[in-house]
């Protein structure tokens, strides 16, 4: 009897120390509070790694089963961080995703010891690309000084300031357009990727923008990632973005032509003036529901309907049949929609066309369009319903 409750004991210890053995083979996740995560990491001056996930969340399961173990990865993040592992879906963890917009999972986020982000990613992620992110994210000024009292004191990194423009875009672009504008500033010497003709775009807000000069001198640059027209609509709405603004009354939701053209004439001329014009009323107007002036709007724009895609002109066609009754604006979208069916049929085009038909009269052709957009539907898997329902007042 001795010896079994001995042979037990040992057993029990045994299990007992296997189990704290296996809980270090993997990232050492800090048991406190939020609150109290963020002091100790201000105390030790280190970054708190955060690991913002949820329980029904695959691909968080994978990276604690997967990567978390990894030596390499366990024995970095353990000595380099305080990490929190946070369920963003139960206590806590509600706030702390409102705190951080927190939406997909998982999120990684890098925190100073104030709470402020310092790097951040989403998504299942491999060993390499793990660490990598670690590394990038364990400056030692970091743990010390806020991105914002770095960014002031001057520094000039690239990847620091590719990290603060990812970071702010949304939260703070104010903030983050300086810092793009001091990114571009540093490589000026160096060739344009196509993602940083992005960034520049996504940045230029105005002429009075830093970054337009930019965008001004390294035109030829520019125009190998996109074409010379878009461009030049490019710089054309830059131009007049500050006088659309303007030229918009508040009270109406409706933009004041007059006041428009004052201040767009002599920047771009008169043809540019009124195509951006008409470009942006039928863009406002049809998301604001006023679609008697958008009717207007979208006849000028479109005239030339050679010059717009097919998806284009069908979007303009379903507006119309949707909202306008005008016969006279109806044979025109039914012309916008004709064009559309004729470079290729699809269940939407065809039954755009039907409705246009049978709004102006034309039962026989409505009912030939409306059974193509069923037939067509069908043959692709797509609904149906709303062809159907057409056919059946046709009948």
């Amino acid at each position: 009897m001795f010896f079994i409750v001995i042979r037990n004991l040992l057993l029990f210890i045994i299990l007992l120390v296997s189990a704290n053995f296996y809980a270090q083979e993997s990232i050492n996740f800090e048991k406190g509070n939020f609150k109290e995560i963020l002091a100790k990491a201000k105390k030790e001056k280190k970054l708190v790694f955060l690991d913002a996930f949820a329980v029904w969340c695959g691909p968080c399961k994978m990276m604690e089963k997967n990567i978390f173990p990894l030596p390499a990865v366990r024995d970095y993040y353990n000595a380099n961080f305080i990490n929190a592992k946070i369920d963003m879906e139960k206590g806590e963890g509600i706030g702390i995703a409102q705190q951080y917009g927190v939406r997909s999972y998982p999120s990684y986020l890098f925190l100073n010891g104030d709470g402020e982000v310092v790097k951040q990613t989403i998504g299942y992620m491999g060993e390499e690309a793990f660490l990598a992110f670690a590394k990038e994210a364990n400056n030692p000024k970091y743990a010390t000084s806020s991105i914002k009292e770095l960014f002031e004191k001057g520094e000039f990194s690239p990847e620091f300031l590719l990290n603060m423009m990812q970071l702010y875009a949304q939260s703070n672009f104010p903030l983050a357009q300086k810092a793009s504008e001091r990114y571009f500033d540093v490589k000026k010497n160096q060739p344009l990727t196509q993602e940083e003709v992005g960034m520049l775009l996504y940045f230029t807000k105005a002429v009075s923008d830093k970054n337009y000069s930019t965008f001004q001198t390294r035109k030829s640059e520019i125009v190998a990632f996109i074409s010379e027209d878009v461009y030049k609509q490019f710089d054309t709405n830059i131009k007049i973005s500050n006088l659309l603004e303007k030229a918009v009354n508040t009270k109406t939701g409706l933009i004041d032509d007059d006041v428009f053209y004052k201040g767009a004439i002599p920047l771009v001329g008169t043809e540019e003036a009124e195509t951006a014009l008409y470009r942006t009323k039928v863009i406002m107007y049809a998301n604001a529901g006023h679609f008697a002036e958008y009717e207007k709007a979208a006849l000028k724009y479109y005239s030339k309907s050679e010059n717009f895609s097919q998806d284009e002109l069908l979007q303009a066609a379903f507006i119309f049949s949707e909202h306008v009754d005008n016969p006279a604006s109806l044979r025109k979208a039914q012309e916008w929609a004709e064009k559309s069916v004729m470079l290729a049929e699809t269940p939407e085009n065809t039954y755009v066309l039907a409705k246009l038909y049978a709004k102006t009269g034309q039962k026989d052709n409505a009912k030939t369009y409306a059974e193509s957009s069923v037939h067509l539907s069908e043959t692709q898997g797509k609904d149906a319903t709303r062809a159907q329902q057409l056919l059946q007042t046709l009948n």
